[in-house]
């Protein structure tokens, strides 16, 4: 029976969410990590033999999950988790006494945690058990590497019971001669055929057509198996469901023969244009059949991965083959017009079309389909707490999984080159400021033939561009589909970008890397840019507390709080003078604490720093440069006039009553085409929301180009909470 001060040192899965959270957010991998306990490294003098001391444990943790103040009582439950694990084995019952925990399992465990190639894991944990290097495991290293993959797996929320007998089943299968040992070889293709070990190892496997895309699923309510036909049981993840196709299946059925997932290219040019439906298992329970009108029961029907459409899967043959691919019909690019073409033909392919490499080694070509505009969807996995890996798997499942990328799997690039040459197509954006920002560079440097027009789907914290093309403050888990139909009603609008070159005064000075040279949405200096600073500071010592937009605001109004005790940028008029177009700006009257400069009507999360101008008032002509306050007054805010409106802020106390309402607006001190700042201090600054500190310098920020974005109708709330 456990005592109170074991369950004081057990794992929860609280803990164990938390320590998943730490390495979502480490760029670090264990293998890295390891290698400061080999010659040379730091933490050299925490190993003895292949062991490691309590001290050169915590400070891997640091060093590995890239946090100083790791948690002290969480790094003991770890510590004392892999002691633990140790009396079970009895041929390590011996070492416990030594106060020290074996170097191989902690990184075994935390390998099997963060994401990776599986063919690279399985590589890693063979040499890791291999003790004796002589290229075999025996059956004692291999049953300490499934227990390991068995605690892991227990505290991701498997159920166990059934992966136990999966992973034997995979071990006497590949262990062809009954030998009880395994080559290196032997292991690793076992592993790769073997779905429940590729899900719990990351999935990070060459995804070819056809193939499912796996995720453990807790299923809230009956749901069956489609290979053995028989429920899905237990109170923790019983099962697998397809990203792709929703294709159900337990965790034992997985290796069996399963019903392929959707084609999303054809494979030769007679396919191209003949759109037909792709049948497909799924959940149709209750759901009509469109051939005989009659309701579908478990297990009865099939639906069409385009158009969705269900019907019996006897009366599949009755109806028509032809697929309309029904709403989403002209944001879909359906299988049949992506084709694959020789790798031969590659030189003499049409300029209208684009030649892409999949996994088999085929050219992907587009050819466009009449009256659509594809949607090219980007998705920040890590954006907004879960919800962007949320938001992948939807628009997976709603568009052809070739139309929508993963952000974390190497950047909009393939995405772009893939749909450079096609000249009707829409990309959306799904993450904050900072990822439009990132695709929009990105679409600049593709050299497409015509850039196509970006629509957000806001899921940062602050969201202010999103706010301004009527996206929405915050995406809050509605119906992709009529998102989508928002973005076919959408209007095309040119937004200005503005180029900011920061001159050092002294080259010696190291100040932290400019985040970025290019301004979409404001730069600032002072007040505000000192908060977020502190903010992103805090965030990279401890990432896993800055997980949610909520979380967020509440770190900001915290640090806002002690921003207005400290008052660190007051007298900012005596570190810095403005000049716009050759016309200094005049900032003696008034007692400063930051400066904003604005390209769009919306900053901190939603707030008009310029304020509204009455349409009776608004200048007629367009003015290179304008200081006079009267004047000022009235000239509006466009973020395509090409000019940038100057603001100063007077304390965080004012930057809340703006935001409030208590307050119209900030002090407008210049509107102006070209805009030259210099510094004569260190000092807080952001390029939307991106903060560093920099020493004194100067600044010119010059107008660069338009970007085409499309912004929501008014009226539109997209499932999003305003400010």
């Amino acid at each position: 029976m456990a005592t109170e001060s074991d369950l004081e040192n057990e794992i929860t899965p609280v803990d164990f969410i938390q320590l998943q959270e730490y390495i979502e957010y480490s760029r670090i991998k264990v293998k890295d990590a390891m290698k400061e306990f080999h010659a040379g490294g730091k933490l050299v003098h925490h190993r003895f033999g292949d062991r490691i001391d309590a001290a050169g444990f915590s400070l891997f943790l640091k060093t590995y999950l890239e946090v100083e103040d790791f948690p002290a009582d969480l790094c003991q439950r770890l510590y004392w988790y892999f002691q633990r694990s140790e009396q079970c084995c009895p041929d390590q019952g011996h070492h416990t006494k030594d106060g020290c925990v074996s170097l191989k399992a902690v990184s075994c465990y935390f390998s099997i945690l963060e994401d990776g190639n599986p063919r690279d894991k399985l590589e890693y944990t063979f040499k890791l058990y291999d003790k004796d290097d002589n290229g075999h495991l025996d059956s004692k290293e291999v049953d300490k590497i499934v227990t390991q993959m068995m605690q892991a797996a227990e505290y991701l929320g498997w159920d166990v019971t059934e992966l136990k007998p999966v992973l034997r089943d995979m071990l006497k299968a590949i262990d062809i001669d009954s030998s009880g040992t395994l080559t290196q070889q032997e292991w690793i293709q076992g592993g790769l055929n073997n779905i429940p070990l590729l899900v719990l190892l990351g999935l990070k496997v060459a995804e070819k057509d056809g193939q499912h895309v796996w995720r453990l699923k807790n299923f809230n309510r009956p749901t069956y198996c489609f290979v053995c036909q028989n429920m899905m049981l237990g109170l923790r993840k019983q099962g697998l469901s397809c990203n792709f196709c929703k294709y159900t299946v337990h965790s034992s059925c997985a290796n069996k023969n399963c019903t392929p997932c959707v084609r999303t290219f054809v494979r030769s040019k007679t396919e191209i244009g003949c759109s037909v439906h792709d049948w497909i298992s799924a959940d149709c329970e209750s759901n009509k059949c469109e051939i005989c009108h009659k309701k579908i029961k478990m297990l009865t029907g099939k639906s069409c991965a385009w158009c969705h459409r269900m019907r019996h899967s006897d009366c599949v043959p009755l109806g028509s083959s032809h697929c309309d691919c029904g709403l989403l019909q002209h944001h879909i690019l359906p299988p049949w017009a992506i084709c694959a073409m020789d790798s031969s033909s590659g030189s003499s392919l049409e300029e209208n079309y684009l030649a892409n490499i999949n996994s088999d080694g085929h050219f992907l070509q587009i050819f466009p389909v009449k009256d659509t505009n594809p949607l090219l969807v980007f998705v920040n996995p890590k954006s907004g707490g879960k919800q962007g890996k949320r938001v992948l798997r939807k628009f997976q499942y709603l568009l052809n999984p070739r139309q929508v990328y993963n952000l974390d799997n190497g950047g909009p690039n393939p995405g772009l080159q893939f749909f450079q040459n096609l000249h009707k197509c829409r990309v959306l954006v799904c993450g904050g400021d900072g990822t439009v920002g990132w695709i929009l560079d990105a679409i600049d440097k593709a050299d497409m033939a015509i850039r196509p027009p970006v629509a957000i789907l806001p899921l940062g914290t602050g969201n202010d561009l999103a706010r301004c093309l009527h996206w929405g403050g915050g995406y809050e888990g509605s119906d992709l589909t009529e998102i989508i139909k928002q973005i076919e009603k959408s209007i095309l609008v040119k937004m200005d970008r503005w180029s900011l070159q920061v001159i050092p005064a002294d080259t010696a000075d190291e100040g932290d890397p400019v985040p970025n040279d290019i301004i979409n949405n404001y730069f600032s200096l002072g007040v505000d840019a000192s908060i977020a600073h502190q903010f992103h500071v805090m965030r990279e010592k401890n990432p896993q507390k800055f997980n949610s937009r909520a979380r967020n605001k509440l770190w900001y109004f915290q640090l806002a709080t002690s921003e207005t005790i400290s008052a660190s940028c007051r007298n900012l008029k005596e570190c810095l003078t403005i000049e716009c177009c050759g016309v200094p700006v005049e900032l003696s009257r008034l007692a400063l604490e930051g400066i904003a400069v604005l390209n769009i009507p919306s900053m901190h999360g939603g707030s008009n720093l310029w304020g509204e101008t009455k349409s009776a008032e608004k200048l007629k002509k367009r003015q290179e440069v304008t200081v006079d306050p009267d004047a000022l007054e009235m000239c509006s805010q466009d973020m395509n006039d090409k000019l940038l409106e100057v603001v100063g802020l007077e304390s965080v106390v004012e930057m809340g009553q703006i935001y409030t309402g208590l307050k119209s607006k900030a002090h407008r001190l210049v509107q102006a085409a070209h805009i030259t700042i210099r510094t004569y201090k260190t000092l807080p600054m952001q390029i939307d929301g991106e903060p560093w500190m920099q020493p004194p310098c100067t600044i010119h920020i010059t107008h660069k180009n338009q970007a085409n974005m499309l912004m929501a109708a008014p009226a539109t709330s997209l499932g999003c909470f305003p400010k």
